[in-house]
């Protein structure tokens, strides 16, 4: 343990935090029923297990990036860790729903400070040349493990139990805390100007009201009381806290990063890619069920591989950007994703399970390569201190982005007639898939602010980095 290398051993503690991470925000959703049945409540009533985990993961993303500068990323990322591991063992171990609830909500902060403080130690670890090799690493959590979610959760309810969603996080974790101790780096910034509280009280509360309201607002009505004070009143703090962060000399968020022409452009992009994704990924398995009558864990495969085609756009990506640049590379990628993206709303698609497959592994292929692109890319020139605040605010904008989508195609499903999951006419579906389509078209004009070349190496490269580099994917 002493002579592990420290590149190594981000590369492995990172990717098994991350498959803990990603696993937890899909893999509850097919237990749902059977948690509610087990405690006596109503669907309606265990669906908050979701939304607290979602709700408490957006109020932390905020600091992530002050507490990593200030504290240590090594310190905040294993101690995030730590305490996502026992709130996952303590999730396991509920005996009512208000005790899962809140042991999700505790697992919900630790895992915002999870991804932005992580994403920081991998990409101080490695220069801008060398991140697209980490592409084979990054798609498992990111790609994977989201995508098993659905199918592993509705297994092990069936087969086993649903305290199992939670316990098989403990080994892995406390393994990975193990190995973080021994062989992590310690890295601080720094953060002498102090604490922002203003941006605190003003960003932490918005991001919690916006994700309440885009959470709740497609299944309890947009019109119901608490939604429709939650989406207003976080955004009227979100407008605040933004001209706030602009105009403080310490923020605790560091908006004016946007500056930067490519990383403003990849964070838009975020946005706009994360919404279609997630979007598409609610709206095709209800379309699959209404047009086919699948089971809900077949609705849940029917996904699974775009998960496949991402893992393939990684290789993909890697080969590619060093000859195309970011620019060639992504925009027609994104114009290929809006294709195949609109050719899933095309009547008759549905009905084939085998159409269905080949166009989900094409969705994760091609919006895989514009994604990992524009993700390596953005970064390339943001300086090593201000990793930190610029993974906090990629992570915001890309998690209310993907909260935005569902909520969009959730909107587009009721207003044309849908009853999420309940109506067998698949038009409602298409037209939300089809909307989808249209976020996804607007990321390729986006795309096109993207530069032309790929980072180039450092004038005197390491050799060794290399051989590293291989050893850690």
């Amino acid at each position: 343990m002493k002579g592990i290398n420290p590149r190594v051993a981000v590369v492995i503690v990172y990717t098994a935090a991350m498959c803990m991470n990603g696993l937890d925000s899909t893999i509850v959703g097919p237990a749902l029923l059977t948690i509610a049945r087990d405690f006596g409540e109503p669907v309606s009533a265990a669906n908050t297990v979701e939304v607290a985990f979602l709700v408490a993961l957006a109020v932390a993303l905020p600091v992530a990036g002050w507490l990593g500068d200030r504290f240590g990323t090594k310190k905040v990322f294993l101690g995030a860790l730590a305490v996502f591991t026992a709130a996952s063992a303590a999730c396991g171990l509920s005996q009512g729903l208000t005790a899962l609830v809140l042991a999700r909500v505790v697992q919900g902060v630790a895992g915002g400070l999870l991804t932005p403080v992580g994403m920081t130690l991998l990409f101080r670890a490695f220069p801008p040349h060398e991140r697209m090799k980490l592409s084979k690493v990054l798609i498992v959590p990111t790609a994977l493990m989201p995508a098993l979610g659905p199918p592993l959760g509705g297994f092990l309810t069936e087969h086993f139990s649903w305290h199992w969603l939670f316990f098989v996080n403990v080994p892995i974790g406390a393994a990975a805390v193990l190995l973080g101790v021994a062989g992590l780096r310690e890295e601080k910034e720094d953060a002498d100007g102090g604490f922002d509280l203003t941006g605190f009280l003003l960003a932490t509360p918005a991001l919690g009201l916006l994700t309440y309201a885009l959470g709740f607002g497609p299944s309890h009505g947009w019109t119901s009381p608490s939604v429709a004070v939650a989406g207003p009143l976080g955004l009227i703090l979100l407008v605040a806290g933004c001209v706030h962060l602009l105009r403080a000399k310490n923020p605790l968020l560091e908006l004016r990063l946007l500056a930067d022409k490519v990383f403003a452009s990849a964070t838009v992009l975020a946005l706009v890619t994360s919404a279609g994704l997630m979007g598409v990924l609610f709206a095709f398995p209800l379309l699959y069920q209404a047009a086919l009558g699948a089971s809900a864990l077949d609705a849940g495969l029917s996904v699974f591989p775009e998960a496949l085609g991402l893992m393939l756009a990684s290789q993909v990506a890697d080969r590619l950007m060093p000859k195309l640049g970011p620019r060639l590379l992504a925009v027609p990628a994104l114009l290929l994703a809006t294709g195949v993206f609109a050719a899933l709303a095309v009547p008759g698609v549905a009905e084939s399970a085998w159409a269905v497959r080949a166009l989900m592994f094409c969705v994760g292929l091609v919006l895989g390569t514009a994604v990992l692109t524009v993700q390596i890319a953005g970064f390339a020139d943001v300086p090593p201190p201000a990793m930190g605040q610029a993974m906090g605010l990629f992570t915001i904008v890309r998690t209310l982005g993907g909260a935005l989508g569902i909520a969009a195609t959730a909107a587009v499903i009721a207003a044309s007639g849908g009853a999420h999951g309940q109506d067998t006419d698949p038009g409602p579906y298409r037209a939300a898939i089809l909307v989808t389509a249209g976020l996804v078209a607007l990321g390729m004009f986006v795309a096109l602010r993207m530069p032309k070349e790929a980072p180039a190496p450092p004038p005197f490269d390491d050799e060794p980095r290399d051989e590293e580099m291989q050893a850690a994917a």
